[in-house]
């Protein structure tokens, strides 16, 4: 059976390449350098999205999806992992805080998350709770959150974007 129409049931993979090949195309000078699936230096890894050019990246961006929901309107019970797992092997938003602060990259870095709210279920529960559980390992900046809404899927209709800048914490504050 075919998916529903919409951005909602892509992949991550999907939406960062499709949302990137807009800000392109509505912004081109700002996001004329680009690259997206950088690998890391230290591990088989590969990075969601770098700003700016090789090696002298502005921003280096870890990207995470909350989807709830499948494109059928079925619970995805095991999405939470995907945001909350301390595992480094499950790949969480909450681990790649982590490994953008042990990088090699230079550069500003940033996880962004991005998700979908529903009526039996917001993001706001799970967003708090990503913060708590990161700023026990990683400094996080202000929480920049936009949203979206009047999204033509059935099941994916709003949600928001929310993005912090992650900075390793010194020593001292560990």
């Amino acid at each position: 059976m075919p998916y529903s129409p919409g951005i909602g049931p892509h992949t991550e993979t999907e939406t960062i390449n499709l949302v990137i090949g807009e800000l392109v195309a509505l912004y081109p000078d700002r996001y004329e350098n680009y690259s997206i699936q950088v690998p890391y230096a230290e591990t088989r890894q590969k990075c969601d999205i770098c700003l700016g050019k090789a090696d002298n990246w502005e921003w280096i961006i870890e990207v995470k999806m909350v989807r709830f929901f499948g494109d059928n309107g079925k619970p995805a019970d095991t999405i939470i992992t995907h945001l909350l797992s301390p595992y480094y092997t499950d790949h969480s938003a909450l681990s790649d805080c982590e490994k953008l602060t042990q990088s090699s990259f230079l550069g500003n870095k940033a996880i962004l998350i991005y998700g979908y709210d529903y009526d039996k279920r917001s993001l706001d529960p799970a967003i708090d709770a990503f913060e708590v559980l990161a700023k026990e390992k990683v400094i996080l900046g202000d929480r920049i959150t936009s949203t979206f809404e009047g999204l033509i899927h059935p099941v994916h209709k709003r949600g928001r974007v929310f993005a912090w800048e992650v900075v390793r914490k010194s020593i001292c504050e560990a």
